[in-house]
């Protein structure tokens, strides 16, 4: 038992960070590539990338050992996980996005406890707790709104958010046998067939040559940031701590997007944002204080 090692807490904060920006970055290149267009274009890129890291780094051929468990992680943290969140993201609003992204801890932690992975101790329904409720606070789940034929999006985000909560649980165990980029590696090509069999058609009838230069930026940010090194930083840090803690840092993709609003839109702060974020870093502080445990709880 101890505290969980700072770096940790910074490659989950960078994450975070830079994935609270997919949404808006998202909306500005949905204008112009479809979101199958867009989940395909992440595979075909981070797929590579990571093997290439995982090879260079690692050395670690193919796990052969481990196909089915590789092939359970690429379903649900690859193919399900990029596919119902970019289609749910083009049939919903960012707003209700954003408010539904908190389900992901409750979703971790339930997970974990059923399957035996990890156990669900007052500390830690103590630390999620708070800070799925400061997500919600600063969120201000009034602001949801099913106007504009919503409801299909948002089943489909809380099912991603679902699909995701499971892969970060059971990535876990599977830590414990493989390097961390090459399970996210093989992981990621093995889901990522799955991303190309239905993306395939989108990609093929896109637009690709008027596609303008600011929305070619916006796809390089999605593929390398959110998606290749996010997705290697986000294993590399549950291997070192817990997958609810993990779960637990997406709470601050919603403080991310009001920090980027206050920024680029001139929205303000308010008391209530302040009340969610603290919220928020006092549950992240008691899941990564000396109660925290590494390895199974």
């Amino acid at each position: 038992m101890g505290r969980v090692d700072w770096r940790v807490h910074a490659a989950l904060l960078f994450v975070q960070i830079t994935f609270g920006a997919f949404p808006v970055v998202g909306k500005a290149v949905l204008v112009h590539l479809s979101p199958l267009a867009v989940a395909g274009l992440r595979v075909l890129v981070a797929a590579p990338v990571l093997l290439a890291l995982a090879w260079r780094l690692e050395r670690v051929r193919f796990p052969r050992g481990h196909l089915k468990e590789l092939a359970l992680l690429g379903f649900l943290g690859v193919f399900a996980n990029q596919v119902l969140f970019i289609v749910g993201l083009a049939r919903t609003t960012a707003t209700n996005a954003a408010i539904l992204m908190p389900s992901i801890p409750v979703f971790t932690v339930l997970v974990a406890a059923v399957l035996g992975v990890e156990r669900l101790s007052k500390h830690r329904a103590l630390g999620v707790g708070l800070a799925v409720v400061g997500a919600l606070v600063l969120l201000d789940p009034t602001s949801f709104s099913l106007a504009g034929g919503t409801s299909l999006g948002d089943v489909l985000i809380l099912l991603n958010c679902l699909a995701y909560a499971a892969y970060l649980v059971l990535q876990r165990p599977l830590l414990q046998r493989l390097p961390a980029l090459t399970l996210i590696a093989w992981a990621f090509v093995l889901g990522g067939v799955g991303v190309l069999a239905v993306a395939v058609p989108s990609l093929a009838a896109a637009p690709l040559a008027v596609v303008p230069a600011a929305a070619w930026v916006g796809t390089a940010y999605i593929v390398l940031i959110p998606t290749a090194l996010n997705y290697a930083l986000n294993t590399w840090a549950i291997r070192r701590s817990s997958a609810a803690l993990a779960a637990t840092y997406t709470t601050l993709q919603p403080v991310v997007a009001a920090l980027l609003g206050t920024a680029f839109l001139a929205e303000r702060v308010g008391v209530r944002q302040l009340a969610g974020f603290t919220l928020i870093v006092g549950g992240l502080a008691i899941l990564g204080g000396p109660g925290q445990r590494r390895g199974r709880q």
